[in-house]
């Protein structure tokens, strides 16, 4: 399988698209087929040595994808192959399969493209946990928005 490698920590220039074995399956894990992954200032970090995930070197970076699920581990009900799925992990995405805690793993509707789904994982959890968590945003409340960048 093809895969986007990273050898040691650093820059992207560093990178290298390769062939690797395909990731073993975990126990409660998904395989999904990547159909797009995430770009994400996450990605930088982890590639740099500067996350707080720190993947073992060599290993393939990525931290969101979506794709389709090819197989699932005993246990694994909430999934089946064939499902559309986005999914959110430590490391692994920037590949043609990845494996995926279940846990971590959530069905799209048909009409979200993978592209837009590999942002539900990370990003739109932030922003959910930023305005019910800590800005405690109640119904009828309104939320002005000054500025936003990022995802």
């Amino acid at each position: 399988m093809r895969a986007v490698l990273c050898r040691d920590a650093g820059g992207i220039d560093g990178l290298k698209v390769e062939d690797v074995p395909a990731p073993e399956m975990i126990a409660g894990g998904v395989r999904i087929a990547v159909e797009a992954a995430g770009v994400s200032f996450a990605n930088l970090l982890v590639i740099a040595g500067r996350h707080q995930n720190k993947p073992p070197n060599p290993f393939v970076p990525g931290t969101e994808i979506g794709g389709t699920v090819v197989e699932v581990a005993d246990g694994v009900t909430h999934v089946r192959p064939g499902d559309r799925v986005c999914a959110g992990l430590p490391w692994g995405g920037f590949a043609e399969e990845a494996v995926v805690d279940g846990d971590n793993v959530f069905r799209i509707p048909d009409g979200l493209g993978y592209d837009a789904a590999t942002q539900f994982p990370t990003i739109y959890a932030t922003a959910y946990g930023a305005l019910t968590w800590r800005g405690r945003l109640q119904p009828g409340e309104v939320l002005l928005v000054h500025g936003a960048a990022g995802a």
